[in-house]
């Protein structure tokens, strides 16, 4: 087994290995593995003690910063009130020092009162119970020996729970699905109870076992759950379902929130009230012994159970994986489906869960009912895009003034304020924050504070050149104290103003369309912000396209290609005159991708390289060479604004999940490439197959890649509306590619 070993973060507890009821669904005693049997009834002192004792040794040594014990059965309240005493006061004593303690409890609720309630709120023991609907669906499998019904004490037993001197203890409730019964009843009768959440289980089997399927069909368990999902969805979710929750975090990108579902590794190990160490005990539904690891607390630690082969297998995600489910396009949310529902006798556990056509079909099924409402409108939507990029410049920057609230002292707090005050007096803070090179200096400033690379006070006097920015661009009358680097103003989206040699602090005032500054007694008036002077040099202008050709500001030199200094106005007005012609073939060749790019990059900066970046940029900025033609750069600006978008969109949505080991074919090199190079590459070249006189290449290779992105088990459904809307687009270039006269002009 390859991998690293994976700490146990979840002990489950048996306190008392006999039950109450004779529920005939139960993997515990009506299963195949029957070792209950040679269990004492109830856990010794000696086994709490060396449990205990176990659980903080392996908090200890791998940092566990918490760890959930749960207590279990049989019926664990068999166990009776002084013995799960003894257990509580024995894992709070003993876990206190070395870790956080999350205790709880699951039970059939008969035996609960006033008397364990109280115990539990002493202790934190969080409970939960186990009913499976209304009396007709909880009767058909959960009753006495005798056949009584369990239901009205199951009942009681969460009115009591549901008290308010209680209701903090309250986890929810655990249902086992029965196909038999009403899901729209079980759901109501759940739901009526009000629960902070439900679970709902598929009942534990094989293919040795099958779970019954009273009308033959391959997905009845699906259909059951998506009827119960749509009721929870038109009722706005009351609550959290956890079934649901996790393939709706799946699905966006998101973990598993269970371990029926999900690649994440196992972190769970049982013991027994013998002190055995066990395997997840669902296993005993596979058969006699499938669960035994041959450790038990008295001579083993848990390091010994995680190195076991049959957890290990359980901690290789996709590794540990048969073929079929590798290559399954939901895998990511189905995880292959629960460990023990894979068993066959002849094969082990290396197959499809027996539940499989079930899975995919709920996970398919949620999908289709929610795309719309999961999927970010950013994917399609150009001005949501642009909208959520600005909202995550200014969570970046509520997120450094959180940061500095507590040690900025006066200075920030001056400069915080004032920026306040020039909002509220102008757009021009929001233009400011437009700039995609003020998210570079929030990223700088954030990353700086965090490898204590930089001070509050530092932090107030960079953040008070924003603010000047802001007061001359919005034209507020107010003064806005800055203090200049190596004798220079820069005023991000504006320019640079030389101070002569003068240091220490200055004071900005806008004053009609330029500003003033005042550094002692000496005075320095920029009258026209556009108009280059001996001491002032403006952000110049697109000639074309009022774009800013910023060759000015600090923060830009963040591309993968060093950026030029400043240009001579020759060498700017010949990069524009350029970049005029490449807009112009741009608009000819793919006028809606050059309206899109025009509307949406707003800051060109030349670069010394020949290839555009990207860089560590908000969206709008695009590193452009500054040598090639008008044709090269039209190509560079059509990549570069693809790449940029990207990253753009990656910045506000998951497109794909990143904790997977896949790869895949690329159809423009020998070697497979990450779900991420090979979304980015379609992208790319879906824009190439439209705009190159030769771009068939492009548009067979978009469509090739697509052909497999549209399998790929990373794709979120942001990323699935992406790849079809790719799709889309390619299908449109490749019409207009067939419309056009054969004789085509060069694009340089």
């Amino acid at each position: 087994m390859t991998g690293p070993l994976v700490p146990f973060r979840e002990i489950v507890l048996k306190v008392h290995s006999r039950c109450d009821l004779a529920c005939d669904h139960c993997y515990v005693y009506e299963h195949a593995d029957q070792s209950w049997r040679t269990r004492p009834r109830a856990i010794s002192d000696e086994a709490i003690s060396r449990t205990a004792l176990r659980l903080a040794e392996h908090a200890e040594k791998h940092a566990l910063p918490s760890v959930s014990v749960i207590l279990h059965g049989g019926e664990p309240l068999l166990a009776g009130p002084a013995r799960l005493r003894r257990v509580c006061e024995e894992l709070t004593r003993t876990l206190a020092p070395r870790t956080a303690l999350d205790l709880r409890i699951h039970t059939n609720g008969l035996q609960l009162g006033p008397r364990y309630l109280d115990l539990f709120d002493e202790y934190g023991v969080r409970v939960g119970i186990s009913l499976d609907g209304d009396k007709a669906a909880n009767d058909r499998h959960r009753r006495f020996a005798d056949g009584r019904s369990s239901h009205p004490h199951v009942l009681r037993a969460v009115a009591l729970l549901h008290q308010e001197r209680y209701r903090h203890l309250d986890l929810g409730l655990l249902c086992t699905i029965d196909v038999a019964n009403d899901p729209v009843a079980v759901y109501g009768a759940l739901a009526a109870l009000e629960p902070p959440r439900i679970d709902f289980l598929l009942p534990h089997a094989t293919w040795e076992d099958p779970p019954p399927r009273p009308d033959g069909s391959p997905t009845a368990y699906a259909d059951w759950i998506l009827t119960v999902f749509d009721r929870w969805n038109d009722e706005g979710r009351p609550m959290p379902v956890r079934l649901f929750d996790s393939v709706l975090s799946t699905l966006s990108g998101g973990p598993s929130l269970t371990e029926s579902l999900g690649l994440a590794p196992t972190d769970l190990v049982v013991v027994e009230t013998d002190g055995t160490l066990e395997q997840v005990d669902s296993l005993k539904s596979a058969y006699e012994g499938a669960a035994a690891t041959g450790f038990d607390v008295f001579r083993h630690s848990l390091d010994d159970v995680a190195a076991h082969p049959g957890v290990r297998v359980r901690q290789l995600g996709l590794a540990g994986l048969g073929d079929t489910c590798r290559r399954c396009p939901v895998v990511r949310s189905c995880g292959g489906g629960l460990y023990t529902h894979r068993y066959r006798a002849d094969s082990g556990f290396g197959n499809p869960s027996v539940y499989c056509a079930d899975l995919e079909a709920l996970i398919r099924g949620i999908e289709d009912r929610t795309a719309a409402q999961t999927a970010s409108p950013a994917v399609t939507d150009p001005a949501a895009l642009a909208a959520d990029q600005h909202d995550l410049t200014r969570v970046l920057l509520a997120e450094l003034h959180s940061e500095l609230a507590g040690r900025g002292g006066e200075p920030w707090a001056e400069a915080w304020e004032l920026a306040g005050a020039v909002e509220r007096r102008s757009d021009g803070l929001d233009e400011v924050l437009a700039h995609p090179y003020t998210r570079t200096w929030l990223l700088d400033c954030l990353d700086a504070l965090r490898e204590d690379r930089a001070t509050a006070p530092g932090l107030a006097r960079q953040l008070s050149r924003y603010v000047a920015a802001a007061a001359v661009r919005g034209r507020v009358d107010t003064a806005v104290r800055v203090t200049p680097a190596d004798g220079t103003l820069h005023l991000p989206t504006l320019g640079a103003l030389s101070l002569g040699g003068a240091g220490g602090p200055a004071e900005v005032r806008a004053t009609g369309n330029g500003f003033v500054v005042r550094t002692g007694s000496a005075e320095q008036r920029v009258e026209r912000l556009d108009e280059e002077g001996p001491d002032w040099r403006p952000v110049r202008r697109h000639t074309a396209a009022g774009r800013a050709l910023d060759d000015l500001d600090p923060y830009r030199d963040r591309f993968p290609a060093p950026a030029t200094g400043r240009l001579t106005a020759g060498a700017a007005a010949d990069w524009s005159g350029r970049l005029d012609g490449a807009w112009r073939l741009l608009r000819s060749a793919v006028p809606d991708q050059a309206a899109e790019a025009a509307a949406h990059l707003t800051t060109l900066t030349p670069l010394t390289g020949t290839a555009p970046g990207v860089g560590r940029h908000g969206y709008g900025a695009l590193g452009l060479p500054l040598s090639g033609d008008a044709g090269a750069l039209a190509r560079a600006l059509l990549r570069g604004f693809r790449r940029a978008k990207l990253r753009a969109l990656l910045d506000v949505t998951d497109l794909y999940a990143q904790d997977g080991a896949w790869s895949h074919p690329a159809p423009w090199q020998d070697t497979p490439v990450p779900v991420s190079a090979l979304l980015a590459g379609a992208y790319e070249r879906t824009a190439l197959a439209a705009y190159e006189p030769g771009g068939v290449p492009y548009a067979d290779q978009a469509e090739r890649a697509l052909d497999r992105l549209e399998g790929a088990a990373e794709l979120t459904v942001s990323g699935k509306v992406l790849v079809a809307a790719l799709r889309k687009e390619l299908l449109r270039s490749r019409q207009c590619r067939s419309r056009r006269p054969s004789v085509m002009l060069s694009r340089g």
